[in-house]
């Protein structure tokens, strides 16, 4: 039950964060459009990592098929010197087993494409460069570059490391007294990164594109300041990058050319410096040359590399997603999944907006943040460990070391805790999760669904008694017309709705959690209620009286209890909730990927 009417949205830029916001809000009863800077959509970039973690939300948007046909599976990253000499192999093939689907190299566009094809035409407006915005009670007033006005009651700022909605509304957070020391100061950069994907080559030459796993190749330098890396791809391309590692000379120096246009000019030159560094494979003396001459010049971009999280996520009717809020070293491959991330639990939040109110809004946008900033800051710091790892430092090559005699249980555990992060989307089908390791607690996932389901008991119970004083009135009328004798009050009491399946769901996954991992079982009453519910995680359940106060208590298989509560205008639920025992932990902390 959403506010009424609902609510609009603008949601500024159309990159890979503001795309799958914008999927997910095809599926809400709400109105949104896209303003683009670009009047053209551009494809640059290199390949993306797609977690195996991310497969659940891709299934529930329907694309999970595509992505895995326009992919190549990539199970390790295999590390040379620039001497072409294997270093070791950093393999994560037990993350598959782990999260229960394949994780995949993709390139950027590819990806890209998939998402656009989500949106109607029609709600992506090109050519619209924001140049300000106001806001209060009444919504959101966006101008843009053209001279152009668009109006909505939220605004989400998903327009990149250069966000214009972030650089508004920290002015207005500033003046206001309200913006951190640290989201004053710009984000850090150590690293500029060359990125690009090739025509479609001859497997003659590249072997390797001719097997069917992606081969993700590293080469470290010795003597010099960068690494770089190639990627085989489906259709016979290959990915590839290069990254500049500053002191700071260089820094200063390419700090005057940070730009936003990923199809500058600015790369050329950059490529003449690179095109003699060695690559795997072939004929054992290939080179970056040879992937350079069979790039489109359209496809090569060079970038700076920024790294912070931002603190100040919103204020007022406006929300920040994705690059827009945190930008992390590519090493770490945590950019597409923390937007993704960031994406499914705002909309699971719009999702139970009760009141357009800014308070009301205030209350969703701290939950959003409460749930993605931890995660955003361990991928933070996750990608910069990957970094240091591929660059000439003591420190890196101590990190390589650590990396190549690291213990197996101790590598096992590692990738456990990124497998463990597996996100879905409250108001879709649920997937039944098929992993090894148990996902973490999601929080806008068991929250969201327990208002649903206390949205739905009240509605239930509110049509249960207007059909029962219905009946009561019409049995007092016929009454009193036939025999003359005054008809009964027709006040009754409301009975409480039956509550959704849920927590039924709940001990039946709790039982095929127990069988794997040798617990108790599920009870005998109950396994003969489970067996033909449709494939869902775990939710809690909630009751509903009077209150308007939502809790969901959380015990761990070593039954710790964490409490989880926040207050919605609306929901209902009994002064004693019910205790919901989840096979899955109740952990909020997502460790970043291990890519």
């Amino acid at each position: 039950m959403m506010v009424d009417p609902p609510p609009s949205i603008i949601i500024v830029g159309a990159g890979l964060g503001g795309l799958a916001l914008a999927a997910l809000l095809e599926h809400i009863d709400v109105t949104y459009v896209i303003l683009e800077r670009l009047t053209e959509v551009k494809t640059n970039g290199a390949a993306l990592f797609i977690s195996p973690a991310a497969a659940n939300l891709l299934r529930q948007l329907g694309i999970y098929d595509e992505v895995k046909q326009k992919s190549k599976p990539c199970n390790s990253i295999d590390l040379f010197t620039e001497k072409r000499k294997p270093l070791f192999v950093l393999d994560f093939a037990d993350f598959a087993t782990m999260s229960g689907a394949e994780g995949f190299i993709i390139p950027r566009s590819s990806l890209y494409e998939i998402l656009l094809e989500l949106i109607p035409p029609e709600k992506i407006l090109r050519g619209k460069r924001v140049l300000s915005f106001v806001q209060g009670e009444g919504g959101v007033q966006v101008k843009c570059a053209d001279g152009s006005v668009h109006e909505s009651d939220i605004l989400v700022g998903a327009d990149g490391a250069y966000s214009a909605v972030r650089q508004n509304l920290y002015e207005r957070l500033k003046k206001e007294g309200k913006l951190s020391v640290a989201d004053q100061k710009p984000a850090m950069f150590n690293c500029v990164c060359l990125t690009a994907q090739t025509y479609p080559l001859d497997p003659v030459q590249f072997p390797e594109l001719s097997e069917p796993g992606c081969h993700y190749n590293n080469i470290v330098a010795q003597n010099k300041p960068y690494s770089w890396m190639t990627f085989t791809g489906k259709d016979n391309i290959v990915c590839w990058s290069v990254i500049q590692y500053l002191n700071k000379e260089t820094s200063e120096l390419n700090d005057t050319f940070r730009s936003t246009d990923w199809g500058s000019g600015l790369a050329e030159a950059m490529c003449r410096e690179v095109q003699h560094f060695p690559i795997p494979g072939g004929n054992g003396k290939l080179t970056l040359a040879d992937l350079i001459v069979n790039t489109p010049r359209d496809q090569i971009a060079k970038v700076t590399l920024e790294e912070k999280v931002f603190e100040s996520w919103y204020g007022g009717r406006t929300v920040l997603l994705g690059n827009a809020v945190h930008k992390f070293h590519p090493a770490g491959g945590e950019g597409p999944l923390c937007s993704l991330y960031d994406a499914v639990s705002l909309a699971n939040w719009i999702n139970v907006l009760e009141t357009n109110t800014i308070a009301g809004l205030d209350a969703i946008f701290k939950e959003y943040v409460d749930e993605r900033l931890p995660p955003a800051r361990a991928a933070l710091i996750h990608a910069r460990n990957m970094a240091n790892m591929y660059s000439r430092t003591f420190k890196a090559s101590m990190a390589r070391f650590v990396s190549r005699n690291m213990p197996d249980f101790l590598w096992k555990t590692k990738l456990a805790k990124s497998a463990a992060d597996r996100a879905q989307a409250a108001f879709l089908p649920l997937i039944q999760d098929s992993g090894t390791v148990p996902p973490l607690f999601q929080p806008s996932l068991y929250k969201t669904l327990a208002i649903l389901e206390a949205q739905a008991a009240a509605k239930k119970a509110k049509e249960d008694a207007a059909a029962t004083s219905t009946t009561i009135s019409t049995t007092s009328t016929a009454s009193s017309g036939i025999s003359g004798i005054s008809g009964v009050s027709g006040a009754t009491t409301a009975t409480t709705a039956p509550m959704c399946t849920h927590q039924t769901y709940l001990e039946y996954q709790n039982n095929q959690q127990q069988q794997k991992h040798q617990g108790p079982g599920v009870s005998s009453s109950s396994a003969s209620s489970i067996h033909n519910l449709p494939p869902a995680p775990f939710a809690p359940t909630l009751s509903s009286s009077s209150t308007s106060s939502l809790s969901a208590h959380v015990h761990t298989p070593q039954h710790q209890q964490h409490h989880y509560s926040a207050s919605f205008p609306g929901v209902q639920q009994s002064s004693s909730s019910s205790a919901v025992v989840s096979p899955y932990g109740a952990s909020t902390t997502a460790r970043a990927v291990p890519l």
